[in-house]
């Protein structure tokens, strides 16, 4: 990275569906760059594996809804009955800093996000083939039933249409190291917009 960029921090939206290795690719760029990984909120419960301040930040719901209040989020949604959000002052303080800011959210929560950050640079991550979504969904081993594989597939071709029409970048992750470096080279400007 050149000087230049260094003193002026860059926030980087990177989505796409489940299953599709963006919280991969987002831990690659983020050793890469040096950048900042905002941790969203949650309202949700805490899994036995799980750190707070590390995978989310779990709030009750009446915190959350207080902050949410108080206009803390750069954004939020209610899905299945939990909040998640994007916590502002960490992000703010991130990008002022001169960091290379990364936000690993939905395509909800982005379009939020690019409504009051309009110089965000979003990047969303589209598998090679639907057959490998699949796949990796079922590769996941989260025992998750028909119904719901089902769901994150209608919910995963939904994001894909909708990104197509609002996103500046679409990155297949079909080599894993290749998707890494196309994501850091529209991070430092040597991608163009899509088309």
């Amino acid at each position: 990275m050149t000087d230049d960029s260094k003193k002026n921090g860059k926030l980087v939206i990177i989505s796409g569906p489940s299953g599709v290795g963006k919280s991969t690719i987002c831990g690659r760029v983020v050793k890469a760059l040096d950048a900042f990984l905002s941790v969203s909120a949650t309202t949700r419960f805490k899994g036995d594996s799980e750190v707070d301040g590390q995978n989310y930040w779990f709030l009750t719901t009446e915190e959350f809804e207080s902050r949410i209040q108080q206009n803390e989020f750069l954004e939020y949604a209610k899905v299945f009955e939990n909040y998640y959000g994007t916590p502002r002052q960490p992000v703010d303080d991130a990008v002022a800093a001169g960091r290379v800011v990364i936000l690993e959210i939905d395509v909800q929560g982005a379009l939020q996000v690019k409504k009051q950050r309009p110089e965000a640079v979003m990047v969303f991550i589209l598998p090679p083939r639907k057959e490998v979504l699949e796949k990796r969904i079922d590769g996941r081993g989260r025992g998750e039933d028909a119904e719901t594989k089902k769901r994150r597939l209608e919910t995963a071709a939904a994001e894909i249409a909708s990104a197509w029409q609002h996103y500046d970048h679409m990155v297949v992750n079909d080599d894993l190291d290749q998707a890494v470096q196309e994501v850091i080279d529209v991070i430092e400007g040597k991608i163009e917009d899509k088309i």
